[in-house]
């Protein structure tokens, strides 16, 4: 029988039942291969359901949050 995943954040240890994108600080990560999707392209973590949802809430904060949105600045799906 495999081993259960582990939370990645530091420190919990409760079973990793949801696989994200996202990294312990909340970013994406890249796998630093030559990847044809976004599957591919960034590394997977897995985390207990509590902690997943504190990466995304600190995410939808950061997004939702105007300070550095400015007119000068590109879209990311411009590059």
């Amino acid at each position: 029988m495999p081993n259960k995943p582990v939370c990645d954040l530091p420190g919990c240890g409760e079973e990793g039942t949801v696989v994200s994108r996202l990294s312990p600080e909340g970013y994406l990560v890249a796998t630093g291969k030559k990847a044809y999707s976004f599957r591919e392209a960034y590394r997977r973590f897995h985390y207990c359901s509590g902690h997943h949802d504190e990466l995304m809430g600190g995410v939808w904060s950061r997004v939702r949050k105007p300070d550095d949105k400015k007119d000068g600045h590109v879209a990311p799906t411009a590059i």
